[in-house]
């Protein structure tokens, strides 16, 4: 699905940041140039990132 129509970033591509360390919509911004266009996205771009992150730390925290 297309988050950013502006810039055409998909979710997958969002997702794929987050693996690879991005954590904020600033950091998705230089890589993607999400959010720079109208800046309606900013939000959810926000929640995919929160919950991609919390995905992939939580196998850490119950091997803990």
């Amino acid at each position: 699905m297309y988050v950013c129509i502006c810039h055409g970033v998909t979710d997958r591509a969002i997702r794929t940041a987050a693996e690879s360390g991005v954590r904020d919509v600033a950091d998705l911004a230089m890589d993607t140039g999400l959010g720079t266009g109208c800046g309606t996205c900013t939000g959810l771009a926000q929640q995919l990132l929160d919950a991609e992150s919390q995905r992939l730390t939580l196998p850490i925290l119950e091997a803990a």
